[in-house]
């Protein structure tokens, strides 16, 4: 595997931004270790971060690199701060944009990388797991799977004003600026729930959709309602619970089953 640090300009973003990639270049001469498929373009997974980390952090939480390896993946892995991947207007900082339509198309310029929806999926944990449902659902057109990890499924809390009483984590500012106006929150395209009975109503290819929480997370609640929502309007999707707190531990167990459901959707 070949792991690249790159800078990347981003005109959505205004600047230049960070992005670090796993690509399968060179073969590894280690006995019983798969070989790599060349024969066609590699899978491509983007993979979000939570909220207060970089880039860096899924490289630093998991054996991501070795898994990328296993799987015969590229991973591409952008800086969202903390703006949960939605456009952000007022500064010109537009995340959506950059994460769904130029990330995307220079990756696939760069690297030797799919470009059919079914061989690219986006996924995340935390921020990054609200970030991956959303932006998978909106942009159903690029991403054919989604995986989410302890997803920060907060829109409904947002809406009722939840989050921001007392909350250590970010201000009520905070939460207004990333999430605009609370009362025009719910139904808008920032609300999952709402992406997601518009693509079940419109007969749109649905991506696939692999959920995970642990028992002991402190979002559980909230995965748990976004589930069953998805069964009550009939959208299909796979969701696990296991023990597990709100950590890399958890989400280092989360990405390998979730590479092996993706491996057996390619099969």
């Amino acid at each position: 595997m070949a792991l690249f640090e790159i800078s990347l300009f981003s005109n959505a973003l205004r600047r230049r931004v960070p992005v670090t990639a796993i690509v399968p270049v060179e073969e590894l001469n280690i006995p019983g270790f798969p070989k790599f498929d060349k024969s066609k373009p590699f899978r491509a997974v983007f993979l979000l971060h939570g909220f207060s980390e970089s880039e860096a952090a899924w490289l630093r939480g998991t054996g991501i690199e070795l898994y990328a390896a296993l799987h015969n993946i590229a991973v591409f892995m952008p800086s969202g701060e903390n703006s949960f991947y939605l456009d952000d207007t007022s500064r010109d900082a537009l995340y959506e944009q950059y994460l769904c339509q130029e990330l995307v198309e220079f990756t696939r310029v760069v690297f030797p990388i799919s470009r059919e929806r079914r061989d690219t999926t986006i996924g995340g944990l935390s921020m990054g797991g609200y970030g991956a449902i959303r932006n998978g659902l909106k942009h159903n057109e690029v991403f054919g799977n989604i995986l989410a990890f302890s997803s920060a499924l907060i829109t409904d809390r947002v809406a009722d004003g939840i989050e921001q009483r007392n909350n250590p984590i970010a201000s009520a500012e905070y939460y207004t600026h990333v999430f605009g106006d609370k009362d025009q929150l719910r139904g808008s395209d920032n609300d999952p729930k709402a992406l997601a009975k518009k693509l079940v109503e419109s007969a749109s290819p649905v991506p696939g959709i692999f959920m995970a929480c642990g028992t002991e997370d402190i979002l559980l609640d909230v995965n748990r309602d976004f589930h069953e929502y998805l069964a009550q309007i009939g959208m299909k999707h796979v969701y696990m619970e296991s023990p597990g707190v709100h950590d890399s531990v958890f989400w280092d167990e989360c990405i390998q089953k979730a590479l092996v459901w993706l491996d057996d959707l390619d099969g």
